[in-house]
């Protein structure tokens, strides 16, 4: 019986707890547990020395984790990665910086990888790989005499050919894409994206259900938006807060803002500081009677551009409660920390309004988590931008341009407004739409899929 064998960057944690894990690991653990099989990926850690594969067992999931050398961390994670792919893919082409030495160093630990996980591979297994450190994974396994069922999922965007084409490597990626069975995306405008730059470099013919032939290949490419554990959610979100976190909630007469994300600056939180100040300015009935919270912890804090955005909101807060702080009241709280996902889930069910406002974002899943953390008999209002992958779905939340500082205070003012039955219409409506497209289906319809198209190309 084949097994699934997943790649990623990196490895959850292997306790496999829910309350901490988030969204993509869920959805990975679960369709794991179904079938049996083996997680590989990077342990986090930094050795100049090739280490043997940490392999862990636990139940019928293998866990098969390597280091990396400091040198091809730098080149594959933090310069190729996230200096050149994630700016890109997330449209900041003024943060893109691109070293031919660093694409090159990203192809050749994707080839290490691959001769690294043929050998735990069986004939008949099939092979999942996600995101956009592993864009040539595919190409490099083939490589191998790999001939299993190999598809790939895209979680960030992918760019329009104005952005794509300034890539210098972008007909390699390209090509190297066209090696996997399945490539799937968050969104339909992503899926036109990447046919459109595909058709620009190279001849591409559709053959029916999705299915194209490019660079002599086969593949299918479709849309699969990644989704949530409502049930879960709700269980977390039902439980008490902590003592010290209820105490506070009791004495804060008003209504709460919250936001969660981590602190990237592709998540709109410079410009989303300054829209609630704009709701301060513009409507002054809501100072002493309402406080926005910001969670957005560390990531990749050795990349210049994230300790800018850092020194850019630490700036943002001190103007603002600098400004508009009383002795009995403080408007912005700005927490730079982590926070298990299991209290997240009941701190969204006690704020009133949900923040998520991204400038460019492949689906995020704050958004559906906060919706289905919510009181069903009193829920919050989730104020959403367009430019986030979860907008085609929860088209009931307020939508709104991140750039538009006085259109999202608009917004906050409606939500902080917004009459209970409207509220609770809004709210049923997402609702059905997490409920059908949870991460259950994206795993399933992804998987199905890949198991289909597949065995047809072979034939």
């Amino acid at each position: 019986m084949s097994r699934l064998v997943v790649v990623s960057n990196r490895i959850a944690a292997m306790e496999g707890k829910k309350e901490s894990a988030g969204g993509l690991a869920v959805g990975i653990m679960d369709s794991l547990k179904d079938a049996g099989g083996l997680w590989f990926g990077w342990n986090g850690k930094i050795s100049e020395e090739q280490q043997p594969l940490e392999i862990n067992q636990q139940d019928n999931i293998t866990f098969a984790a390597f280091s990396l050398k400091q040198s091809e961390y730098d080149q594959y994670y933090l310069n190729f990665s996230n200096t050149v792919i994630w700016p890109a893919f997330h449209y900041r082409l003024d943060l893109v910086n691109y070293q031919q030495e660093d694409y090159d160093g990203y192809c050749r630990v994707n080839e290490t990888l691959a001769e690294r996980l043929k050998p735990l591979v069986a004939d008949d297994d099939i092979v999942w790989i996600h995101d956009y450190h592993l864009l040539p994974l595919a190409s490099a396994c083939r490589r191998m005499g790999m001939k299993n069922r190999i598809g790939f999922f895209l979680h960030i965007p992918f760019p329009t050919s104005e952005i794509f084409n300034a890539l210098p490597p972008r007909k390699e990626i390209l090509e190297k894409l066209c090696e996997y069975d399945l490539v799937g995306f968050q969104a339909e405008s992503d899926r036109q994206a990447f046919l459109e730059n595909l058709a620009l470099v190279t001849d591409v013919r559709e053959v029916g259900d999705d299915r194209i032939e490019a660079y002599g290949k086969t593949l299918t490419v479709r849309v699969y938006p990644i989704g949530v554990e409502p049930d879960s959610i709700r269980e977390l979100a039902e439980g008490r807060l902590p003592p010290k976190l209820a105490h506070l909630r009791d004495k804060m007469n008003g209504q709460l803002i919250i936001s969660v994300d981590r602190l990237d600056y592709s998540k709109g939180l410079p410009e989303r500081f300054q829209a609630y100040e704009n709701l301060l300015e513009n409507y002054p009935q809501h100072r002493g009677h309402i406080r926005y919270f910001q969670i957005a912890p560390t990531s990749r804090g050795d990349v210049q551009a994230y300790q800018d955005i850092r020194h850019e909101l630490e700036t943002h807060a001190g103007r603002i409660n600098g400004h508009y702080s009383t002795l009995e009241w403080t408007p912005l709280f700005y927490l730079n920390q982590h926070y298990e996902r299991s209290l997240l889930m009941k701190i969204f069910r006690h704020c009133e309004v949900g923040l998520v406002t991204p400038l460019r974002d492949g689906m995020n899943l704050v958004a559906k988590e906060y919706v289905a953390s919510q009181d069903p008999q009193n829920p919050g209002v989730l104020i959403l931008s367009r430019f986030a992958g979860a907008a085609n779905e929860l088209t009931s939340a307020l939508l709104v341009n991140p750039y538009d500082r006085d259109g999202v205070a608009a917004a906050m003012d409606k939500a902080l407004r917004m009459p209970l039955d409207e509220r609770k219409a809004r709210y049923n409506e997402m609702m059905d739409s997490i409920t059908k497209n949870d991460i259950a289906h994206w795993r399933q319809s992804f998987l199905s899929d890949l198991n289909q198209v597949s065995v047809a190309a072979r034939d």
